[in-house]
């Protein structure tokens, strides 16, 4: 089980996909102590793998506490940042206080792509800088892109960057109309682009010792069967079964793209909101609509939730819209 907290909405880039819309730090975000109490629940309600991400983490004054408080809660600190703030001094205090890992983005191989996503210029220097110093200081490390109809061709490159640089991973953020990503919605990969990009990327894995995930794109489960592959993944749709993400204000939703507020941490604890919200207990029946509740592959695919409610006017139990498998219902 694996959970995000976006522990500030402060930023110092502009990204155009931002979900969260990050930039300036929000209202009344979770204190320190608020956060140590979250953090208690999410470990209470039996998580094991704990994502700080933002905005940036590493904007967060008390960041280096909360991972600390992480640690002695059982639970695996990792992070989702843009790498600009991981100094060599960072990355050490990083492995030092208990942080197992870190996904640092980083979405071309041409630098001046990488910073107009970003709106930052420097973005791509910065994100190469932390991996090279996360790497110095022995912190696991891995690779995030979000992928777009312009950088499709560059996949496989970026992994194979990947594999020089020594990440763990190179995890690939398929765009989901959500936030500020609602803007560029025409450069997101359609159906039988979406497809074919699986396909190369499952092809890649055959290629690489390195772990390689499609995220947001769940029927890499079912590409991955079809090709006689054996990922160590049980699902790809994770959103209220085994996964959910928090707010800066505590607000609590199925998955980042999914912007349902389901309950509020402040509130009511997180373990009570996990294990007894309608919305969780409705998206773990699988009881889906259309060629997802007719697919053998639910269980293992599930197709996106949030791709599902942003096409069908809210209804995240609906049809994935991006599949090419639902012509063949019941196959």
């Amino acid at each position: 089980m694996i959970i995000s907290w976006n522990t500030t909405n402060q930023c110092n880039m502009y990204c155009k996909h931002c979900y969260r819309e990050a930039g300036a730090k929000a209202d009344e975000e979770l204190s320190t102590e608020e956060g140590k109490k979250l953090i208690e629940e999410i470990a209470k309600a039996g998580f094991k793998i704990m994502i700080f991400s933002g905005g940036e983490p590493f904007m967060r004054e008390d960041i280096f506490q909360l991972v600390e408080h992480a640690k002695e809660q059982g639970l695996r600190p990792v992070f989702g940042t843009n790498g600009t703030f991981i100094t060599l001094e960072v990355a050490e205090n990083l492995k030092k206080i208990g942080a197992m890992g870190v996904g640092i983005s980083l979405d071309s191989l041409s630098p001046k792509k990488h910073d107009e996503l970003r709106c930052y210029e420097g973005a791509w220097q910065g994100a190469i800088d932390a991996m090279k110093n996360c790497k110095t200081a022995g912190l696991p490390f891995q690779i995030h892109t979000t992928v777009m109809d312009w950088n499709q061709e560059e996949l496989e490159e970026l992994t194979d960057l990947a594999v020089e640089v020594g990440a763990v991973a190179h995890h690939f953020f398929f765009l989901v109309p959500t936030g500020r990503a609602v803007t560029i919605e025409e450069e997101s990969l359609k159906a039988e682009e979406y497809e074919n990009v699986l396909k190369k990327i499952m092809m890649k894995q055959k290629e690489v010792s390195i772990e390689l995930k499609p995220t947001c794109a769940p029927q890499f489960m079912r590409i991955a069967k079809e090709m006689g592959m054996e990922l160590r993944f049980q699902r790809g749709c994770l959103a209220g079964t085994s996964y959910c993400i928090i707010s800066p204000r505590g607000k609590v939703q199925p998955c980042a793209y999914l912007d349902m507020e389901i309950g509020n941490v402040r509130e009511v604890p997180f373990d009570e909101i996990w294990n007894k919200s309608e919305v969780f207990h409705k998206l773990r029946t699988l009881e889906y609509g259309g060629g997802c509740g007719s697919c053998k592959y639910k269980k293992s695919c599930g197709g996106c939730r949030a791709r599902a409610a942003f096409y069908h006017e809210g209804d995240y139990m609906a049809e994935e819209p991006w599949c090419l498998y639902h012509g063949r219902k019941g196959v």
